[in-house]
């Protein structure tokens, strides 16, 4: 199986996402090769010239030096068309979300978003804000799918030494219309969850608006970023762009601090990903310490700012 994965430019590096692309790929023990795009070109084929690939596609054109829907379009047009690849895969940003299904439409190639396994030429996904998984499948000899953040591990990445080759274009700068703001963002928010080494999820046991002070404090000290549960986004106490589960972002820091969270099921599955999960709840029955690493019963507004004072004095 010849396998195409699309690493994505996050400001001079490889998004997060592309290298657990990658994982995804090399669990199904097929020729990798790794294509990237832009004025960054260089740098992310070096950032990836250890890892286990075959080779590393490299485009460099003045129309696509930076990110745009059509230009994406047209070069992987043309890399699809001459390589003929059984299986593209990308990660699920929000950038994917943008051209992907453009590509999709102009190749005539089935695309299967938010993939979080494949098993058994199965490729599965959550459905119905993931209370059920669907398992789909396709029988055209090429295939696009994107995977969930989180659903595979970029740490289980293996090394090798792939070529690194220039794959040479001539784009019609007539079919490159649109041009898109620098970094794409889908939000007008100014933070990045599912790039972040360290959470602090606030829930709804922070009992009002005036107590989210204590959880940005507490983020201050660990070098680490805001996200919040749905009831504190749905309440206004939160941006919408701080959420994170099935309606939000899915997430997957090295460090994930829920300050009372009770742990619905629709929050689990976007950060049930994370490395070490760190729960803060006053209910010994709470569904969120089913999965944590490490629990403590009590009152989060208690505490927060014990704890907050315990690191700020180490």
């Amino acid at each position: 199986m010849d396998i195409f994965v699309i690493l994505e430019d996050n400001h001079g590096s490889v998004h997060k996402m592309s290298i657990e692309a990658i994982v995804a790929a090399q669990s199904l023990n097929g020729s990798i090769s790794a294509i990237v795009i832009g004025e960054n070109h260089k740098d992310l084929a070096s950032e990836v010239s250890s890892f286990n690939l075959k080779e590393i596609l490299t485009v460099n054109n003045s129309l696509v030096e930076s990110y745009s829907a059509d230009g994406y379009t047209e070069v992987l047009h043309h890399i699809i068309n001459q390589k003929k690849p059984d299986l593209i895969i990308c990660g699920h940003t929000y950038q994917t979300r943008d051209y992907i299904p453009r590509l999709s439409a102009r190749n005539d190639i089935p695309f299967i978003p938010d993939v979080i396994e494949i098993k058994d030429n199965l490729y599965i996904k959550q459905v119905l804000n993931s209370k059920l998984n669907a398992s789909c499948s396709s029988d055209s000899g090429t295939l696009i799918i994107s995977v969930q953040s989180a659903a595979f591990n970029g740490e289980d990445i293996e090394e090798g030494t792939p070529l690194i080759n220039p794959f040479e274009i001539q784009i019609n700068s007539e079919k490159v219309r649109s041009t898109s703001e620098t970094p794409f963002i889908e939000d007008a928010g100014d933070i990045d969850l599912e790039s972040a080494d360290i959470l602090v999820s606030i829930g709804r046991g922070i009992e009002k608006k005036e107590n989210l002070q204590i959880g940005f404090d507490l983020a201050k000290t660990l070098g680490a970023e805001v996200s919040a549960s749905r009831p504190v986004v749905d309440a206004g106490w939160l941006e919408s762009y701080r959420q994170v589960g099935s309606s939000g972002a899915s997430v997957s820091p090295k460090l994930y601090l829920a300050l009372g969270i009770s742990g619905a099921i629709q929050h689990v599955v976007g950060m049930k990903g994370s490395k070490f999960i760190l729960a803060i709840n006053k209910d010994p029955d709470s569904p969120l310490f089913e999965i944590s690493d490490y629990a403590i019963i009590g009152d989060v507004l208690e505490i927060v700012p014990k704890l907050n004072q315990a690191l700020q004095d180490l």
